[in-house]
């Protein structure tokens, strides 16, 4: 079905600067998310939903779609984050483009990049259809502005269409997904649903309802810096110390070697001098087990290091993240039965439940007690220059929230 009002809320959110800020000592870490929300609460007052409200220990923005139906159903939550990813946010230019042909580039904008399907092969599924991109020197931010459009086009279809008979629905828009740490302020309580999902993934027919587990960790490394000409059993590089550590994990488990089901370890930042050096990691198994063998293998490389240059010369610090959702998720197949069947029902007859080689705000949600699938939202290429969507899919992800409020209700009454 096509919802006219999807595609300007989505052009209207996309140019809304909300990108997080992982080095911020505030919650939500970002002003601009908190402005970007409360342009999303004014517009869910004005459509009318009801117990609209902002929970600042929760950053989120919080609201409820009433039952319509007199017999018990379960609640149930739809969310979407409000933050961009760690790229240029600032002035961005939406671009569009009509009935593409399968085939050709899309020129971003004025740039020296394209849109092109011999490397972005997703772009043939869509001959015929709308795509929507950026101006190459910006994200699109349809990572999660996608979900947000979706969920209040969704909630004001419903509204306008009683005959549509559903149970009690709660949104919620959270902050800070993009770097980890909206969901551990959730006030699952407030949101007040039996189960959830989040709207934020790729194109029709892709289910997520497991990830990886992970884990972060950094190196503060000290040396020892005397003048070159005199360093011969003194000098202690930092710097080298670093890259002995780099090269004692196994060069093959990084992220640009590994598909599927496989782990890695990613060093994100390197950074120091021969005095001193900072390095950063985030560790990524499917398996509990295999993540708790990855942090092992770490802290044995730090101990060595530590024994051969002597002293604590490495401090390591880490932590996890987040666990694999399809460990709970198992325990309520219920609800990943209904969202295949919407899909089913919205003509989606291959459902790709492949694993996600990432994580999203279900990931900690489900072992909070909110169980958290999620659910396409037409998202693609994310995180980059080269992010776009398709409005034919988003339209798609709004068929399936309606159809899931349906089926719930059925399922109730039954």
């Amino acid at each position: 079905m096509e919802y006219p009002s999807l595609l300007p809320r989505f052009l209207k959110y996309v140019k809304i600067n909300s990108r997080s800020d992982e080095h911020a000592d505030r919650f939500p870490s970002t002003q601009r998310e908190v402005d970007y929300q409360m342009v999303i609460m004014k517009e869910l007052e004005e459509l009318g939903l009801s117990d609209v409200h902002y929970n600042e220990k929760a950053g989120t923005v919080i609201a409820e779609i009433p039952s319509n139906v007199d017999w018990d159903v379960p609640v149930m939550g739809f969310l979407a984050h409000c933050d961009t990813a760690d790229f240029n946010s600032e002035n961005v230019k939406p671009q569009i483009t009509e009935n593409y042909d399968g085939e050709s580039k899309i020129q971003l904008g004025d740039s020296e990049f394209y849109l092109d399907p011999a490397v972005f092969p997703n772009l043939k599924k869509y001959k015929g259809q709308t795509i929507i991109s950026a101006s190459g020197d910006t994200l699109l931010g349809g990572d999660d502005k996608c979900g947000d459009a979706e969920l209040v086009t969704f909630a004001e279809y419903l509204l306008q269409h009683p005959e549509i008979k559903h149970g009690t629905i709660r949104l919620g828009f959270t902050p800070d997904e993009e770097i980890g740490t909206g969901a551990q302020h959730f006030d699952v309580a407030d949101f007040g649903a039996k189960f959830a999902y989040t709207v934020d993934g790729e194109g029709p027919g892709k289910l997520d309802w497991g990830t990886f587990s992970a884990a972060q960790f950094e190196l503060d490394i000290q040396g020892v810096n005397v003048h070159p000409a005199v360093a011969k059993g003194q000098m202690i590089n930092a710097i080298q110390v670093g890259i002995d550590f780099q090269n004692a994990l196994p060069q093959d488990q990084v992220p640009e070697k590994t598909d599927g089901r496989d782990g890695f370890f990613h060093l994100m930042d390197f950074s120091g001098t021969v005095d001193n050096a900072h390095l950063a990691y985030i560790i990524r198994d499917f398996e509990r087990d295999g993540l708790e063998s990855r942090k092992d293998l770490v802290k044995q490389i730090v101990a060595d290091l530590n024994k051969k240059y002597g002293g604590d010369r490495i401090k390591l610090k880490m932590w996890d993240q987040y666990y694999n959702m399809a460990d709970e998720l198992a325990k309520h197949m219920e609800i990943i039965d209904l969202a295949r069947d919407a899909y089913r029902a919205c003509g989606m007859t291959e459902i790709n439940e492949d694993p996600v080689r990432g994580g999203t705000d279900g990931s900690q949600l489900t072992y909070m007690g909110l169980p958290c699938p999620n659910l396409f939202a037409g998202e693609e290429n994310m995180h980059g220059r080269f992010e776009y969507t398709v409005l034919e899919s988003m339209w798609k992800a709004v068929d399936v929230l309606i159809k899931m409020s349906e089926l719930n209700a059925e399922r109730a009454k039954k």
